[in-house]
């Protein structure tokens, strides 16, 4: 069987890439502080991630594993949410011959460890065959010896999957051969006639949905797509059926969270992309420069954003313990004080570099301009507009997405009071939106 072997590692892996919506942001892939105090996991688990689909429900022609928002593809998002977690030893991604090279490039561009690709089959269940008995073989130096343990199979198009529920999955697979995820049923189940009239409705409390992730010890999973009909390759889709049906094994169903809903219309890539970003939008970083004038206008913005619902750390500059800002933090706030020049942000450029960060997501950079009414000169404001667009063209292609504001202080209180909630809200709305057409742009306040 074909399979690339691309960068198999279980350690070292680049901080800041991530899984789940409010867990994934700080953590380094590999380096897991989420998993539970006392739980460890002390058996081999390997995921396989069936990525063959075409997509044709979502009415697009690029399949939707294969779909991009916020610059980074949806399969990659799933990828990352079994890299982050320390006890999986390695994913196996299943794709159709013909995106074999785009899944390969996928997982060089976005820096992902731990992952093989497999060609897949002509359905579901051969694809997820080819994965599971890939696992099997020797590859890299490793013996059949040492397999895995317990397999977990989940689906390449649900992004956010927590680590507390694979640790369950995981546990009940190798203590019953089988276990898989259900969610309550959310409509009636109805039968119909040949002739497309009601012929029965079931009682929705007794039945569930079956969801993804499902695990098997390997044994169990290899025998059941080893003993399976033809007819169950070409028509099947439920796994832990196959190891009921041939193995004798009956799955341990576990209730799983609202979060492991499957992109699968058009309308799911949007919804997803929104979990994201409200995910991202959560926190920032105000850097003051010392100033006196910054640190009173970063006090009132943090006020301000309280009551957008988003937490403003205040801090004077990136060096010493504030440049762990620049491993964890995603969006930053640069207040510079009666100075039409742009040398604080090409610093804070400097330093993101030399973190050497993995920016698998769009950071946000957004200068403040402080000044009085009569700070500036015409030529002044007129130069400005320049150098910020210059300065963005090259943070983007970094994936830096730089913004500005220009702030005039106020002697009236009540004026300065609503421009600081003017420069919060637009703060808010740019680091929430995220949008590329803004970039570049100097925003009145």
């Amino acid at each position: 069987m074909e399979v690339n072997d691309i960068n198999m590692q279980s350690d070292n892996c680049e901080p800041d890439r991530a899984a789940h919506p409010g867990i994934f942001l700080c953590h380094q892939a590999g380096k897991s502080d989420h998993q539970p105090a006392g739980r460890y996991v002390d058996f081999p688990v390997s995921v396989v991630l069936p990525a063959g689909g075409s997509g044709e429900r979502t009415g697009l022609q690029t399949p939707k594993q294969f779909c991009s928002f916020l610059g980074r593809p949806l399969i990659s998002y799933t990828i990352q949410a079994f890299e982050r977690v320390s006890w999986i030893q390695s994913i196996m991604v299943v794709v159709a011959k013909e995106n074999m090279d785009l899944m390969t490039d996928i997982i060089q561009r976005f820096q992902h460890r731990k992952v093989r690709v497999v060609p897949g089959g002509s359905t579901r269940h051969r694809s997820i065959c080819n994965g599971v008995l890939a696992l099997g073989e020797e590859e890299g130096g490793r013996s059949a010896a040492e397999r895995p343990k317990v397999v977990i199979i989940h689906d390449a198009v649900r992004p956010f999957v927590e680590e507390d529920f694979l640790y369950k999955i995981a546990m009940a697979a190798k203590e019953q051969g089988a276990a898989g995820a259900i969610r309550p049923l959310v409509s009636t189940v109805i039968a119909t006639t040949s002739e497309g009239y009601l012929d029965h409705s079931l009682e929705r409390a007794k039945y569930r949905a079956s969801e993804m992730p499902q695990g098997f010890t390997y044994d169990v999973i290899c025998q059941a797509y080893q003993r399976c009909s033809e007819s169950d390759f070409e028509f099947g889709t439920e796994c832990l059926h196959l190891a009921l049906q041939y193995c004798g094994t009956n799955a341990k169903l576990i209730e799983g969270p609202p979060t492991l809903w499957k992109v699968t219309y058009k309308r799911d890539l949007a919804a997803a992309e929104s979990i994201i970003k409200e995910t991202l939008s959560r926190s920032a970083c105000i850097i003051t420069g010392g100033s006196t004038q910054a640190a009173t206008l970063a006090v009132a913005l943090q006020k301000a954003v309280s009551a957008l619902d988003m937490e403003l750390d205040v801090i004077p500059d990136l060096m010493g313990d504030n440049a762990r800002y620049l491993l964890k933090e995603w969006n930053f706030i640069q207040v510079s004080v009666n100075t039409s020049c742009l040398s604080e942000v090409e610093a804070m450029f400097v330093a993101l570099e030399a973190a050497n960060r993995a920016l698998l997501h769009p950071l946000v950079v957004i200068w403040v301009r402080f000044s009085s009414m009569d700070e500036l000169s015409v030529s002044g404001r007129m130069a400005e507009p320049a150098a910020i667009m210059d300065l963005a063209s090259t943070a983007k292609l970094r994936n830096i997405l730089l913004y500005g504001i220009q702030l005039h202080q106020s002697k009236e209180a009540e004026r300065w009071e609503k421009s600081v909630l003017r420069v919060a809200e637009i703060a808010s709305a740019l680091i929430r939106d995220r949008s590329p057409a803004l970039v570049g742009q100097l925003l009145q306040a």
